[in-house]
Parts: structure tokens; sequence; C-alpha cells
């Protein structure tokens, strides 16, 4: 039993040691070189494009009605966020600290209008939270895959 441990303590030892992080720009990415053939495969983080629903919750924002908005965040916590309320498109950025349940999506519009989020995931593909206009119009934000 002892040589088969040690074995598969070798195999292991020279599977991994194919395998190295190489920093990119937006987080880090998997190059994984086979000895034998010199061939490498790279991963890089996936991104979790999630839909949300943006409902009025006062009389500012009932003025525009419901919203969508999408948030695609990579497995380094950060991502894009973008939004269309009353016909303006509003884009920007979203984040969510590794581990953490709780984001934020943050967005502007080419007229200077601004959108700020905070959101909490109760799973992995739904969450709920609370979006704020410039305007003072406030929504209640909930998201799903």
């Amino acid at each position: 039993m002892k040589l088969y441990n040690v074995l598969l303590m070798s195999v292991l030892a020279g599977v991994l040691s194919a395998c190295y992080v190489v920093p990119i720009e937006n987080g880090s990415r998997v190059v994984q070189t086979s000895a034998s053939t010199g061939a490498t495969t790279v991963a890089t983080p996936q991104t979790m494009t999630l839909q949300a629903r943006l409902y009025p919750s006062n009389e500012v924002a009932q003025r525009t009605g419901a919203a969508q908005a999408t948030v695609a965040i990579n497995q380094s916590g950060h991502g894009t966020f973008t939004s269309y309320i009353g016909g303006e498109q509003f884009t920007g950025d979203a984040t969510r600290a590794l581990n953490s349940r709780s984001g934020k999506a943050n967005g502007a519009s080419a007229s200077g209008r601004y959108i700020n989020c905070e959101y909490t995931m109760n799973s992995n593909t739904v969450g709920m939270g609370t979006c704020k206009m410039s305007t003072g119009a406030t929504y209640s934000m909930h998201v799903a895959q």
C-alpha cells in the first residue's frame, strides 16, 4: 500500500508541475504545457452573466417604469454593468469581493446621469438588491441567471 501511495504522489507531482499561472490584464489564466509535446492549453476566468429586473420603488422611478439590466462578472470579482432605463443606456462596472455574496454595480449615461446598485446573491444564480439614480429614482433589483 505504501508503494502505491508513493507512485500516486509521484504521478500527481509530475502532472501538477506542468501548470503555472501567468498574470494578464483582467485577472489570471492557467497555462498548462505538456512536457512531452510542448503543446499549450489556456483557460481564462469564466464570466457569469446575470439578468436583473429593476422595479420602481418611488414616484420618480414610476415615471419611467420597470427596466432591464445585465451584470456580467468573472471569477476574479470584476465585470460589467449595463442597463436601459427610460430609453437611456447606462454602462459601467460591477464588482463582488471574492467569496462574498454582496456586490455593487454602477453605470453612467451619455447625458451624465448615473445609477448605483447594491445587491446580495441568495444563491449562485438568484439575488436581490436596490438601485438609486442621480435623478432620485429608486428601484428594487431582482437578479437571476
